[in-house]
Order: C-alpha cells, then sequence, then structure tokens
C-alpha cells in the first residue's frame, strides 16, 4: 500500500467510517467519503486533517443505481483509488420469529448486497490499475451467531462467504482483501438498529458503552490493511467468542444461550 492512499470509506458520516477518516488524513490519506447524508460527510471531512485533498460523494448502499453513479464520480474525481472500505451497513435488534421478512431484506440488502454491488462497480478500475485493497467491515458475528441478530449474522457470514472467494480470485492480478471483524466499538450501531418492525432501537447497549473508542478500533484497521492480513478481529473479550466457537461448538451454544446480547 502507498504511504499516501486514496481511500474511499463508505458509512463515512460517524462510527468507524468517521474515525477512520479522521485517523487515516492524520496519516497523510487523501478520502473519499460516502453515505448518505451529505452534510454528516461534510462535517466528518472538514474535520480530517488536509479538508481540500477530500472529496464527498453521497450514496445510498440500497440503491444500486446510486453506488454505480458514485463509481464514476469517484474514477472521475481521482486517478487511482487505492482502498475501498466497504464499512456501511446496518445492526438488529429482534428475535427472529418476530422479526418481518421485509426487515430481513433491508438489512441484506445494506450489509451484503451494497458492499457486493460497489465492489464490483469498482473492480474493474482496480484490476485495470493492476493493484487494489478491498476492507470489508464485518462483525465478530460474521463468524458465529447470536440471540437477537440473526438476520444481522447472516448479513455478515454472507459477507465472508463472498469475499473469501473473490480474495483468491483476484490475488494474481494484485488485489488484496481484508475481512474486519469488530466487536463492540462505541458507536450509534445499537440506537440506529432495526427492530422487528423495522422502526429503530433508539439505545445504546451496555455493550456498546462498553466497547473500545472508534479510533482505537480504526487504528486497529488501518494497521491490519497495511500488513495485508486476511482477516482480523478487534474488540474486547467478545473476540474470543471467535476461537471457542471453533474450538468448542457445543459449549459456545450453551453459553450463547445464557448471554445477554442486547
Amino acid at each position: 500500500m502507498q504511504d499516501r492512499p486514496t481511500v474511499w470509506i463508505t458509512g463515512a458520516s460517524s462510527g468507524i467510517g468517521a474515525a477512520l477518516a479522521r485517523t487515516w488524513s492524520q496519516q497523510g490519506a487523501r478520502l473519499i467519503l460516502s453515505a448518505r447524508r451529505e452534510e454528516a460527510l461534510q462535517a466528518v471531512k472538514s474535520n480530517c486533517a488536509n479538508p481540500d485533498q477530500h472529496t464527498v460523494i453521497p450514496l445510498d448502499l440500497a440503491d444500486p443505481d446510486s453506488l454505480y453513479a458514485a463509481v464514476d464520480a469517484a474514477t472521475e474525481a481521482h486517478d487511482t483509488i487505492d482502498v475501498l472500505i466497504n464499512n456501511g451497513g446496518i445492526s438488529q435488534r429482534s428475535r427472529a420469529q418476530d422479526t418481518e421478512v421485509e426487515v430481513v431484506r433491508r438489512i441484506m440488502e445494506v450489509n451484503f448486497f451494497g458492499a457486493v454491488t460497489l465492489t464490483k462497480a469498482l473492480l474493474p478500475h482496480f484490476i485495470k490499475q493492476g493493484a487494489g485493497h478491498i476492507g470489508v467491515v464485518s462483525s465478530v458475528v460474521g463468524t458465529f451467531s447470536t440471540p437477537g441478530r440473526t438476520a444481522y449474522a447472516a448479513s455478515k457470514h454472507a459477507l465472508h462467504g463472498y469475499f473469501d472467494g473473490l480474495r483468491a480470485e483476484v490475488y494474481d492480478a494484485g488485489l488484496r482483501v481484508t475481512l474486519i471483524c469488530p466487536g463492540y466499538v462505541r458507536t450509534n450501531v445499537s440506537r440506529n438498529a432495526l427492530t422487528a418492525d423495522g422502526s429503530r432501537y433508539g439505545q445504546m447497549s451496555d455493550s456498546i458503552r462498553n466497547g473500545i473508542a472508534p479510533e482505537a478500533c480504526a487504528t486497529a484497521i488501518i494497521r491490519a490493511l497495511k500488513e495485508e492480513r486476511d482477516e482480523v478481529y478487534i474488540g474486547g473479550i467478545e473476540t474470543y467468542a471467535v476461537y471457542l466457537k471453533r474450538l468448542s461448538p457445543a459449549l459456545f451454544n450453551r453459553i450463547i444461550r445464557l448471554v445477554d446480547t442486547t
């Protein structure tokens, strides 16, 4: 990766995405900042180092047309794009039996199909330049699931299935893929999570409130990308569940039934 890469971050208006923008800009990166809310993106841009070097391109991960238009705008504004961070997404706080199918579809559309569509639209640019790095912000629940997160976990599992295969396909073309699996990070992810009927949860859960700072998560993500890691787990004790699930699935399944995952 170049010392001063051009980095495209989705979900850049808040949380991990905004922290990535601030941290990477301090290291000299040129940024493309994307999310639905242009006003919020402009505020993030103004808080970055060297704001005049950065570009704001609004998009909606649930609207494929906006994603192709965003790629056209990004490649017109920048000769090279070195890194794409598929960070935008939405969480869930509802039990499977209560959750409307349309809510499940919404979560899959944003978290999975949005990332896949944007990546596919940008892939010819990466292949033509013979280099590029795709970072995919999944979750520790991309490797296991918990009560109240069935659709969210499914969308993150799907990212692993897709991007693990893509990593192998594009390796010889000079491209790299890193799956990023945060645990609890102090953001508004639970406040913005969807409930059973599609309304916002509107509360910050204790697990999120006690999570790591977004800046710490951003620093770890950037380090993993520079090291060209295939997959990285970032967070606190909750990341140990990844290994417990691998080593003792039966024990994991007994424990997860008792854990408060709100």
